[in-house]
């Protein structure tokens, strides 16, 4: 047993330090990455087989291993047919909403260089510098603003992929609301784009409360009251379909209140998006160019403490508080370790985006270890 436990871990080291080509091309638009992608051995078209004798089940619905890619990089069907091709087995097509909404200029993903964990406190006192050299260990920034089609063309595309999922396969969708004139019309769009997200067929929704929206403290879940009012409206609409909600890393006072008042129009809780830092270049000037960029959200390995860190305290809480939402780990996770590492501390279900971006392996080898140990 302990050659084998050596050579799983030898092989485990050979991946850590090999970069395949990535599924999104950092050097290219998102205009291009959408129209040509995805990239690399990920969207070679090939389908891997699996032999599952036992399914898990999430949300209602059975599926071959709790693993995907949140939201965020699967851009339209195509990426997510090629995840799903890959064993990915719960792929998030990417946020939606009500209206066209444009992407920020490129670049919008960079690498950045951080010896072990990105601290909050490290995250807000210092700058990090970015390029386009992608190293292990992996860490990037990404920068997008939440780019969305119009509804005639994202919801026949994600309906389309949604009609076209194999048994043992769970595409969600995940939407966020537009703010423009007040409070009440902000939330009657997150009601609009739900309606329109509900009649592509999903059986599984998230709202994107994480990314940088019209909340009072730009992240809609560090804004209790209007979160409560957003998702008590959404889930009405919604009626009997899963609404995981996708949170941003929150200190435990704020967590426990946050919790206290959306606990109950949820069924799951997706942790983490990234962690929030000034990136500058070389030449210590803004790295991402437009206005309002100077700050960016950074993912991949550095993060993957606070990923765990949530993780934990959300299935504590859980047990002590008697929730009963399911609970979606996000963030560094790079190798089958780090899936195990995600499952131990309770999450129900893990996802990988800059590991899968840089590693189109990733969901055969985390699916293969956990049919393996069924």
């Amino acid at each position: 047993m302990k050659v084998e436990r050596l050579r799983v871990r030898y092989y485990e080291l050979l991946i850590i330090n090999m970069l395949h080509k990535p599924f999104y091309d950092p050097t290219l638009s998102y205009e291009d990455n959408y129209e040509k992608g995805p990239f690399g051995q990920f969207g070679d078209g090939k389908v891997e087989m699996f032999e599952v004798k036992n399914r898990v089940t999430f949300l209602g619905q059975e599926v071959g291993s709790p693993f995907g890619i949140p939201a965020g990089p699967l851009l339209n069907a195509k990426f997510v047919r090629a995840a799903l091709n890959k064993g990915f087995d719960i792929p998030v097509y990417k946020t939606v909403r009500s209206r066209v909404h444009p992407c920020h200029p490129a670049p919008n993903v960079l690498a950045v260089h951080i010896p072990g964990n990105l601290t909050i406190e490290h995250a807000v006192q210092n700058p990090l510098v970015a390029d386009s050299n992608y190293t292990n260990p992996l860490g990037i920034t990404n920068s997008f603003g939440v780019p969305s089609m119009s509804p005639d063309i994202w919801q026949k595309d994600l309906h389309n992929v949604v009609q076209t999922t194999y048994p043992g396969q769970l595409v969600v969708g995940s939407f966020q609301g537009t703010g423009g004139s007040g409070i009440d019309a902000y939330i009657a769009d997150w009601v609009t784009t739900a309606s329109l997200i509900k009649e592509t067929g999903v059986k599984v929704v998230e709202a994107n409360l994480s990314c940088p929206n019209e909340g009072t403290a730009h992240l809609l879940c560090l804004d209790i009251e209007r979160s409560a009012a957003v998702l008590e409206a959404v889930k009405e609409e919604l009626g009997n379909i899963p609404l995981i909600i996708k949170c941003a890393y929150m200190e435990q006072p704020y967590l426990e209140q946050f919790l206290q008042k959306v606990s109950p129009f949820i069924d799951a809780v997706a942790a983490i998006n990234t962690i929030p830092a000034t990136i500058i270049d070389k030449q210590g000037k803004q790295a991402l160019p437009g206005e309002g960029r100077l700050k960016s959200g950074v993912c991949g390995a550095p993060i993957q403490w606070a990923g765990l860190d949530m993780v934990r305290r959300l299935n504590d809480l859980k047990k002590t508080k008697k929730y009963t939402y399911s609970i979606v780990g996000v963030g560094g996770v790079m190798t089958v370790a780090d899936f195990k590492a995600y499952r131990n501390a309770g999450a129900d279900v893990v996802m990988s985006a800059t590991g899968a971006m840089w590693n189109p392996l990733l969901g055969i080898e985390i699916k293969n270890h956990f049919i393996n140990k069924q």
